[in-house]
C-alpha cells in the first residue's frame, strides 16, 4: 500500500507540473496574431513560417489604421501588426507598442538604416521597417488624349468628369488638395482646411470611385483614365499596361513607410520576434517584395529581388512629406471625408 500510495503521489506531482507548465514537457503556444491589410503578408511566407515552426497563424485584417488603432486601444490581442508610421506614432506615444528585443531578432541588422530612425520611432527601438511607397499619379495617353498632367491641380480638370479613380483615404486625398493650395499635407489651421473642404467637393464631378484596395482594376481595365494610388498598385497597372504614363506631382510628394511593431500586450511575443527574425531574412524578403510591390525596406534582399522596382527620379523624393498625426485636427479631417463621400 506504501508503494502504490507513494507511486499515486509522483503521478499527481507530474500531472500538477504539466498543467502549471513548469515541467519541461509542457508543450509551447503555438499560435501568432496577425493584424494588417489584407494579402500583405504573402500567404506562402505564412505557410512556410508555420511548416518551419509549427506556429500556427490567425490573420486578420483591418481596411485602415484608423480600424487598426482603435482596436488596438480597445485590448485587441494582437502578436504582429503592419500599419502605417504616422498612426504607429499615436500608438506609440499610448504605450500601445512593446520594445523589441533584438536579441531575439538576429536579422534586425539587414535593414536599410534609409528607412529608420524617422519620427515614430528615432532610437529604432519599436518597429521594422517593412515597405516604403510614394502615391503617383498615373494615367491612360489613349485616354487623356492632348491633356497635360503634371500634378495634383490636373484632377480637377474638367475634361476628366467622371473618369479619375483615387484611394479612399481621407488623409492622402485631403493632403493632395492641401498641396495643389501651397499647403502641408499635415494642416491644421481650421480656416485653412475648411478651404480645403470647399475644394475638394468640387472635385466630386470628376471621381469615378474611391478605392483603397483595388484601384488598378480600373485603370486596367479602361473604366478610368487617371489614378492616384499608391507605389504597388501603380506597377500593378505598368506590368499590366506598360504604356501608361507615371506622374511625379510638381506640387510636392508623399512619402511613407509601413513598419511592423509587436503590441505591448502581446500574448504570442516570443512568436512575434521569431516571425520578425524570420521575414527579415534577405532572401525572404525580397520574395515578398517581388509579390507586394512596394520598395523593400530590406538592404539584405536587393541581390535577390526578380521584380524590378519602380525608379524614383534622381532628386524627386528629396523633399517629399510624411502624413503625420495631425492631433485634434485629425476629426476635422474625418468630418471633411465623411461630407466628401456622402456629396
Amino acid at each position: 500500500m506504501k508503494m502504490m500510495k507513494r507511486t499515486l503521489v509522483l503521478i499527481m506531482a507530474a500531472a500538477l507540473l504539466l498543467l502549471s507548465g513548469c515541467g519541461g514537457s509542457a508543450k509551447k503556444d503555438d499560435t501568432l496574431n496577425i493584424y494588417t491589410w489584407a494579402d500583405y503578408f504573402p500567404a506562402d511566407i505564412c505557410e512556410e513560417f508555420t511548416e518551419q515552426t509549427g506556429i500556427a497563424i490567425n490573420y486578420n485584417t483591418f481596411e485602415s489604421n484608423e480600424e487598426m488603432l482603435m482596436k488596438l486601444q480597445a485590448g485587441g490581442e494582437y502578436d504582429i501588426v503592419l500599419a502605417s508610421d504616422y498612426i504607429i506614432d499615436i500608438a506609440r506615444q499610448e504605450g500601445l507598442i512593446k520594445k523589441l528585443d533584438k536579441e531575439k531578432i538576429p536579422n534586425f541588422g539587414n535593414i536599410d538604416p534609409q528607412f529608420q530612425s524617422k519620427f515614430y520611432d528615432p532610437e529604432n527601438e519599436y518597429t521594422v521597417p517593412y515597405a516604403a511607397g510614394i502615391p503617383l499619379i498615373i494615367y491612360n495617353p489613349d485616354m487623356v488624349g492632348d491633356v497635360q498632367i503634371k500634378g495634383y491641380e490636373d484632377l480637377w480638370n474638367p475634361a476628366f468628369a467622371d473618369s479619375v479613380v483615387v484611394m479612399d483615404d481621407a488623409r492622402n486625398v485631403i493632403g493632395i488638395t492641401l498641396k495643389t493650395m501651397g499647403k502641408s499635407f499635415n494642416e491644421t489651421d481650421p480656416a485653412v482646411l475648411e478651404e480645403a473642404k470647399a475644394k475638394l467637393l468640387t472635385l466630386k464631378t470628376n471621381i469615378r470611385a474611391l478605392d483603397y484596395s483595388t484601384p488598378y482594376n480600373l485603370m486596367i481595365g479602361g473604366e478610368t483614365a487617371v489614378g492616384y494610388m499608391f507605389t504597388s498598385q501603380v506597377i500593378t497597372v505598368l506590368n499590366e499596361k506598360p504604356d501608361f504614363k507615371v506622374v511625379y506631382p510638381e506640387e510636392g510628394l508623399g512619402f511613407g513607410i509601413d513598419n511592423i511593431f509587436v503590441p505591448e500586450k502581446a500574448p504570442h511575443a516570443d512568436n512575434a520576434f521569431q516571425f520578425l527574425n524570420f521575414i527579415l531574412d534577405g532572401k525572404r524578403s525580397a520574395h515578398i517584395t517581388d509579390q507586394i510591390f512596394y520598395i523593400s525596406c530590406n538592404k539584405a534582399a536587393a541581390e535577390h529581388l526578380q521584380n524590378q522596382a519602380l525608379t524614383i527620379p534622381d532628386g524627386a523624393a528629396d523633399s517629399a512629406e510624411f502624413i503625420q498625426d495631425v492631433g485634434d485636427a485629425a476629426q476635422i479631417y474625418n468630418d471633411i471625408w465623411t461630407e466628401f463621400k456622402q456629396s
